[in-house]
């Protein structure tokens, strides 16, 4: 493949990224992501710390929901 080609195909890939996050803004309530806390993941938070954004210690639910 020559580099046109793969421009190409890196262009066509983020217009569908865009427009899938487009779509999901759309759809969902008031246009806001939905999501937990870091500190929930046990892969994201090794050390055991309080979220950084609601303050949710990794036994406490997301107090952002």
């Amino acid at each position: 493949m020559n580099f046109s080609t793969v421009f190409f195909i890196t262009i066509l890939m983020l217009i569908f990224v865009f427009i899938g996050i487009g779509v999901k803004i759309l759809i969902k309530k008031n246009g806001k992501f939905s999501g937990t806390c870091a500190s929930q993941s046990p892969f994201l938070n090794k050390e055991g710390e309080s979220c950084g954004l609601c303050g949710a210690s990794p036994e406490e639910k997301c107090k952002n929901e």
